[in-house]
Formats: structure tokens, sequence, C-alpha cells
């Protein structure tokens, strides 16, 4: 809606990268409160960060690159990130291959680097998706007339920094992601107030993260469903995610139990 928030001449400052910004600030902050809590490391916590970010990046572009190839002409247009086209899920996985490969190097805890990660993570990316938003990028599908949604839809502008199709009402599927992960983190801050186990922040996230966006995949416009099972990569990525939270719940509850005797 707001693509640019400072434009001078030919300098300008993009909205979306100024929440971007904020995300991983706020994102920082938050994993260094609970390293603290937890007593870890605060050094390595902060390398983990910091290489996770630029593992992040590089896997965004990367599973953009895969999902859109036909927008690529040359290898110098793969490079030119600066233009747009990143990808969510690629971020996810670019940064927990860095962030295991670290986790290995220091031999630091893995879930409770887990939960830090999972709380951390949500907080960033609602930020990032108000910078969505504005943008206009990973925008939803046009609403039909007479659809009960008609009243809540976006309307993008015709601008030249707007991905979004413009004077078209869409789905608000950045705006509803952005509230449904504020949420999110605010049940996780409230979980970790009295976390039983450890993983079990990061087993909320990967769950309540992974049925909203498998549910939010409907009526966004970007991702084309896969033939045959009408569901898009991030769907499966979602499923997949639920399914691991759930596992990491049952395992540590059953080590407990063991333990109990």
């Amino acid at each position: 809606m707001f693509p640019d928030l400072v434009k001078i001449g030919d300098f300008t400052i993009h909205t979306y990268g100024i929440f971007v910004a904020i995300g991983i600030v706020s994102a920082y902050i938050i994993a260094l409160y609970f390293a603290k809590k937890e007593k870890l490391n605060q050094y390595y916590v902060e390398n983990l960060f910091i290489y996770s970010i630029i593992g992040g990046v590089v896997g965004a572009r990367i599973a953009y690159v895969l999902e859109h190839s036909e927008e690529f002409n040359s290898f110098i247009d793969i490079l030119a990130i600066w233009n747009g086209g990143i990808d969510w899920f690629g971020a996810f996985i670019g940064g927990g291959v860095v962030l295991i490969f670290l986790l290995r190097k220091y031999k630091l805890p893995i879930l409770k680097v887990g939960d830090i990660a999972g709380i951390s993570v949500v907080l960033g990316h609602a930020f990032g998706r108000i910078g969505c938003t504005c943008a206009g990028c990973c925008y939803g599908k046009p609403v039909p007339e007479n659809s009960p949604f008609k009243d809540i839809a976006i309307v993008f502008p015709n601008h030249p920094d707007t991905v979004a199709p413009p004077g078209i009402p869409l789905y608000p599927t950045q705006p509803a992601e952005a509230i449904g992960n504020f949420l999110i983190f605010i049940i996780l801050f409230t979980l970790y107030k009295n976390k039983k186990f450890d993983g079990e922040i990061l087993a909320g996230y990967l769950i309540l993260y992974g049925l909203e966006r498998f549910l939010l995949e409907f009526w966004r416009g970007v991702t084309p469903p896969l033939p045959i099972i009408n569901l898009t990569w991030n769907q499966i990525i979602s499923l997949l995610m639920v399914s691991i939270g759930f596992v990491i719940i049952f395992y540590q509850l059953k080590i407990k139990e063991i333990r109990r005797g």
C-alpha cells in the first residue's frame, strides 16, 4: 500500500526494507533475552543469529528462483536480489541448515536453541509481513464479487514498486499472516514462562505457524498448486512442520515418562 517510505529524487527508502530491518532487530533482541534465560553463551547465540540470517537470505533466493525460473534470463538476474524475489520457506530451510551446522560446531543443546529460534522467528516474520503488505508482495487471490470477504479485500495502487496487480480487490493474506504471527508470538511468550520441557516452544511454533500457513495458502495468489494433489509445495512443507512439531512433543513427553520411572 505504501511501497516507498521516503523518496527524494532518485533516492528511495522502501517501506518493505524498513519493516524487514525492524523484524530482524526485534528477533535479535528476543533471541538474546531468552538465551540469557536458558543460560546459553551469548557470543555463540549472536553468531547463530547472524549466520542463520545469511543462510536464510541465500535459501530464500534459491527457492524463489526455482519456483519462478521464468522471471530470470541470466545469472546476473539471479544474483540481483535487490530487485526483489525471496521465498519465506526457502529462508526457513536455508537458515535452518546453517543453524544445525553451527549447533554441532558449538555443541549447543538443539531443543533449547530451537525454542529460542521459534519465538524469535515468528516475531521477525510478523514485521516482515507488514512490509509485504506495503510492497504488495505475497498477495492474495482476487476476491469474487459475491464473497463475504469483499469488505475486507485489499486494493493495491498502480505503483512501479508495488508487486501486486493494481486496482483489483484481493484477499488480505499479508496482514492476516502478520496478525496471526503476532498472536502466535504472544502464545509462545506466555508458554515460555512455564515451559515444561525443551522443544515445547519450537514444537508450538511449528504446529501453529504450519497450520496458519497451510490455511492461508488457499487464498494466496502467488504459488500455483501442484498437479493431482492440488496443494502448493508451501502447504506440503506446512504439513511437514506440523508433523515434526507433534513428534517433538510426543518424544519429549515419552522421555519425561521414562525418567519418572
